[in-house]
């Protein structure tokens, strides 16, 4: 079992930067494919960046590609997604995911653990 608890949502202008934390329990933590995903109101959720257990792979959906940056540390049961340059298209609720194995997925379905979500709020 694996447990996620995201942190660092907020309201925040266009250009900004915020730093999204997800806490995650469980041992086997660094055997899991991390992923975050966001929800838009009235939108289906989409898939934003992935990282793979040995952290040696990472990939981004292309809006968000140079702009955010996902990283894991695993002595401390977090990944982070470092949000740089935001716009208001980026707000939304975003979501940390968990996956067995080493293979970054971008479809949310495939993924067997989920945070309860933090906003992200871009003013333009």
């Amino acid at each position: 079992q694996v447990q996620l608890v995201e942190s660092g949502g907020g309201l925040v202008q266009a250009g900004g930067s915020l730093r999204l934390s997800c806490a995650a329990s469980g041992r086997t933590f660094r055997t899991y494919t991390m992923g975050w995903f966001r929800q838009a109101s009235g939108k289906e959720r989409e898939f934003v960046a992935g990282i793979s257990w040995t952290s040696g792979y990472t990939y981004y959906t292309d809006s968000v590609r140079g702009r955010f940056t996902i990283s894991r540390d695993n002595a401390k049961n977090t990944v982070y997604l470092q949000m740089n340059g935001l716009k208001p298209e980026d707000t939304a609720v975003y979501y940390c995911a968990a996956r067995a194995g080493a293979v970054v997925d971008v479809t949310p379905s495939r993924y067997n653990y989920w945070g309860q979500g933090t906003q992200v709020t871009v003013s333009s």
